[in-house]
């Protein structure tokens, strides 16, 4: 693709960016930046935050990995129907009924200090990680189409993604980001609808009948393995997302935020149902595009890349249309931020409640200054995780994503589910020393479990082995209730 021409789309999209977060930190109060002054309306937060689930990941590296384990990555998919319910019922009449700012303050409650703060650490771990690497994918992809072409090195590039992201989100915080949101969604949507209408096209693949017939065809649509000892085996999938969807939705800062940004609680639970049918839908489509894409480079001649993850990316700007092209900059720069804005915001509010207990510890005209300087700071460090994971990755994004996700949401999982299915107190200056020996027993288990479990291979489901030692170590930490 032409760079200027990637220029102009991106510095569109730009515009749209700042001309919606002028918008909206018109008339902001010391709170909105954490709240959204509790006035956004439910459809609008369940459409934004389909585009901050997607992100890069899903984007780009669902669709490559088809060529890898065909669809049984949809088995994770069905798996989160289940988590998004318990999120409904369990977790989200808990937020709102304790009113809170942070979720995390709900473990103080329950535990006490030092649980709190080992909940909140390890969710500032996680995020920061995962969306670090959301960042890295999407930002590699802009390096290849814009960046090198212009000779800007990588390290530029991502100083200058970050210094984007902070310029537009630190004034409105989840007001801007419940909003951009939404954009960036409609752009991360219109590029696979568009990219598939034009691959199936190419293929001769005319009308829904002819399309569906085509994908249920090839091999790699099929959903479900059966195989107990596969780290693809269904019922691993299955509940892996399940468990994935609790931890990295309901016990997320990032995600919740948005959620309790809603007027009240039945407008929150809408929004986690329609959220959730239109979620699952998308993840299909994704899957679908991923089997046009390996059709089309085979009818085409096209090699395959080594990193599937760079399949996608490849098609649009080297043998797509040039429309074809800009709808994939659009959607692909849509990804980089739909995650990363969000996560910057998330991760400010809960280090000033959670560890500069901002509202108790400072006057209110201080707060606005110390609220500015964490959110700059997480900016920086951002940066440099993304730089640190550019020289380390060796595999599909998909895959690292979970896969930290499995040794850093354990200690959450542990910790909510003892809170909220039992009415036992913990010795609580104990707990983050469970909380480091849970993930690290958990990893020696999986690195062993084929010779120690008679062949059996963890996938994603480590994490739920993590959050049941955290709960056996809680378990063994409990003490009689006064």
């Amino acid at each position: 693709m032409n760079s200027n021409l990637v220029l102009i789309v991106i510095t569109s999209y730009f515009v749209l960016l700042f001309l919606i977060s002028w918008f909206t930190s018109r008339n902001v109060s010391k709170d909105t930046f954490f709240t959204g002054d509790r006035q956004s309306p439910w459809f609008l937060v369940a459409f934004g935050m389909i585009g901050a689930s997607l992100s890069g990941v899903t984007f780009i590296s669902v669709p490559g990995e088809v060529g890898n384990t065909s669809f049984h990555y949809f088995q994770v998919v069905l798996g989160y129907s289940v988590g998004y319910l318990v999120i409904a019922k369990v977790l989200l009449p808990l937020y709102y009924r304790l009113n809170l700012v942070s979720i995390y303050a709900y473990l103080e409650d329950r535990f006490g200090f030092w649980s709190y703060k080992t909940g909140a650490f390890f969710f500032i771990l996680s995020r920061t990680l995962g969306s670090s690497i959301r960042v890295f994918l999407v930002a590699g992809v802009l390096q290849l189409i814009l960046f090198d072409q212009w000779g800007i090195p990588f390290w530029v590039s991502v100083l200058i993604t970050v210094s984007l992201i902070w310029i537009y989100t630190h004034r409105g915080g989840i007001k801007t980001v419940v909003w951009t949101d939404t954009l960036q969604t409609f752009f991360m949507l219109l590029a696979v609808g568009v990219s598939i209408y034009l691959v199936a096209k190419d293929l001769g693949i005319l009308g829904i009948s002819d399309f569906v017939g085509t994908i249920s065809a090839d091999s790699r649509s099929e959903i479900f393995n059966w195989d107990w000892q596969s780290g693809t085996n269904f019922f691993k999938q299955f509940a892996s997302g399940a468990f994935i969807t609790i931890v990295m939705t309901g016990l997320d800062q990032d995600m919740m935020q948005k959620n309790l940004t809603c007027r009240n609680i039945g407008d929150a639970q809408k929004n986690m149902f329609w959220f959730t049918i239109i979620l699952v839908f998308v993840n299909l489509l994704f899957l679908c595009l991923g089997v046009l894409l390996y059709l089309y480079s085979e009818a085409k001649g096209i090699q395959i890349p080594l990193r599937t993850d760079d399949l996608y990316p490849m098609l649009a700007t080297q043998e797509f249309t040039a429309f074809a092209g800009i709808v994939f900059v659009l959607g692909i720069t849509a990804a980089a931020y739909s995650s990363a804005d969000s996560t910057l915001t998330a991760l400010t509010t809960s280090f000033c409640y959670d560890f500069l207990e901002i509202e108790k510890k400072y006057e209110k005209q201080n707060q606005v200054k110390v609220r500015k300087r964490v959110h700059l700071a997480f900016t920086a460090l951002m940066f440099f995780v993304i730089l640190a994971f550019r020289w380390i990755n060796d595999q599909s994004v998909i895959n690292a994503v979970f896969i930290i996700a499995g040794y850093t949401y354990g200690p959450l999982l542990g910790l909510y589910s003892f809170g909220l299915f039992t009415n036992w107190k913990v010795k609580d200056k104990l707990v983050p020393y469970v909380a480091i020996a849970a993930p690290t027993l958990a990893f020696i288990i999986s690195q062993n479990s084929e010779k120690l479990l008679w062949g059996y291979k963890f996938g994603f489901e480590v994490l739920i082995l993590n959050g049941l030692l955290m709960f056996t170590g809680l378990y063994l930490l409990r003490v009689k209730n006064n």
